[in-house]
């Protein structure tokens, strides 16, 4: 079995014996916390099991801590959560959501390569490319037999520590939110709008095609080479509104082979959560 490390399309998943992958579905709605689970229950690919966001991808009881609206959770949490759904570093682990515009897979897929983990990769197209394929649903939820795991995190893919963003030598902070929240023409979610200053924007769903797939690696690498210039992959650092779509682009550089970028796991909720920090409006980057 080739292992898939950022995409795998419907029929390579639909192709891969049962024994050999770990399908976790990572539908959410940040507006009905309830309604990611329902619709697994209502259907999904067969033998997945279901991540829910904050209680198996986030660390809730850190939002005071101004780590931002989903803080990491901690590897040993993290471990338990794998073990719960039988991972083995044998299994090929392919984490998927509702289609376009959605959340949460990315996350999953980059906290399992934070834990040192490869063999992980998201559904492109996610959940809707499926049901376009015609592959078969499930409603039954697999009883996958508990392994022993534990891991650790990998401190140099990630940026916790606020003061570490305008530390020497500087990142550079890529904002993979919605172009009008970036500017800070609107905020639904969080204490102040705008964007860190420093920060360009490459919105998430631009990596994607009309059909919700994402673009091919070559057009993706052209489209990122403009925003970031000259600076190498190891010096951008995403960020989001909490850490959770900006993974979108960090998966998004490495399926197009720039290899290295950096996650600011607290992003704009955590970086607001301090009224003193500073905050910048409008268009204020160019090449």
């Amino acid at each position: 079995m080739t292992l898939k490390t950022t995409l795998i399309d419907v029929a390579a998943l639909a192709a891969l014996p049962a024994s050999d992958v770990l399908i976790v579905d990572c539908r959410v709605d940040l507006v009905d916390r309830a309604q990611g689970e329902r619709s697994y229950l209502a259907g999904h690919v067969p033998g997945a099991v279901f991540a829910d966001l904050e209680r198996d991808l986030s660390d809730m009881s850190r939002v005071p801590d101004g780590l931002g609206r989903h803080p990491l959770p901690a590897a040993a949490a993290f471990s338990a959560v794998l073990g719960r759904w039988g991972w083995t570093p044998q299994l090929q682990v392919v984490c998927y959501d509702a289609g376009p515009g959605a959340l949460a897979a990315a996350r999953l897929w980059w906290l399992l390569r934070l834990a040192g983990v490869e063999a992980v990769a998201v559904l492109d197209g996610g959940y809707a490319a499926w049901q376009a394929a015609g592959q078969p649903l499930a409603t039954d939820v697999p009883a996958r037999t508990p392994t022993q795991v534990m891991l650790g995190y990998d401190a140099r893919q990630v940026i916790v520590d606020h003061a570490a963003l305008h530390a020497a030598p500087s990142p550079l902070l890529l904002d993979a939110r919605a172009a009008a929240r970036y500017r800070g023409d609107i905020e639904p979610l969080d204490r102040a709008a705008g964007h860190v200053p420093g920060a360009r924007n490459r919105p998430y769903v631009d990596n994607l095609l009309a059909d919700g797939h994402f673009k091919p690696p070559a057009q993706l690498r052209a489209e990122f080479a403009a925003v970031l210039g000259d600076a190498m992959p190891d010096r951008v650092v995403h960020m989001c509104g909490s850490g959770v779509t900006a993974c979108y682009n960090l998966l998004a550089m490495e399926h197009a082979g720039l290899t290295g970028s950096r996650l600011y796991a607290p992003s704009w909720s955590g970086w607001v959560s301090d009224p003193s920090r500073p905050v910048a409006t409008g268009e204020s980057w160019e090449l």
